[in-house]
């Protein structure tokens, strides 16, 4: 994040300008995929962790909300074998969740969704779906949430969200997002048992 927010800094100051949609995107492509690679750290599939702002604002979110955060293939009535199913699902959730406007707790909740999505990826034996979660954040970002993050001066408005990093703290802003992040969910999940 620190790099981000050193970019954005670099790029205003000597351009006098807010970041490009292709930076934005590429920038929410690397957050993604730090935050998928801290939640397989998590589930104990990887190796180091990454500490940034969005992991530990995610990882609060999931704590809040386990049984919305895990499991989402199986939620979602999906296999992940197949690079279309898994990146349909997660663009049908990522609209649901910005159906009603754009907050950063909507965000939080969609790189969520990424990593729980990435974990079941991995853990049924398709680590390279990783990647097109990765990929289907970067095309969501770049059709759905590019204005919004312009007019906030980019990722690192983020930081001046995040009220309390302290993990004992429960009550604030990712409550709400958790709960309408789960009623979205279960719309899905009848969305698609209906198509049935």
């Amino acid at each position: 994040m620190e790099m981000l927010r050193r970019s954005s800094v670099f790029a205003a100051e000597v351009f006098d300008r807010s970041p490009t949609d292709k930076e934005l995107v590429s920038q929410a492509k690397a957050l993604c995929r730090d935050y998928i690679h801290s939640r397989l750290n998590r589930a104990g599939m990887g190796w180091s962790k990454p500490e940034h702002v969005l992991a530990a604002s995610g990882d609060e979110l999931e704590y809040l909300r386990p049984n919305v955060y895990r499991n989402v293939a199986k939620q979602l009535n999906i296999t992940v074998a197949s690079e279309s199913v898994v990146s349909d699902a997660f663009l049908a959730v990522a609209s649901d969740i910005f159906s009603t406007g754009v907050t950063w707790g909507k965000v939080v909740s969609l790189y969520a969704v990424a990593g729980a999505l990435a974990v079941d990826c991995v853990r049924h034996g398709y680590p390279a779906m990783v990647h097109t979660i990765v990929d289907c954040m970067g095309e969501f970002v770049r059709k759905a949430l590019t204005s919004w993050l312009k007019r906030r001066g980019g990722w690192v408005d983020l930081t001046k969200c995040v009220v309390n990093t302290d993990p004992s703290f429960r009550s604030h802003w990712l409550v709400s997002a958790a709960c309408t992040l789960g009623h979205y969910l279960k719309a899905i999940v009848l969305y698609l048992l209906r198509e049935k």
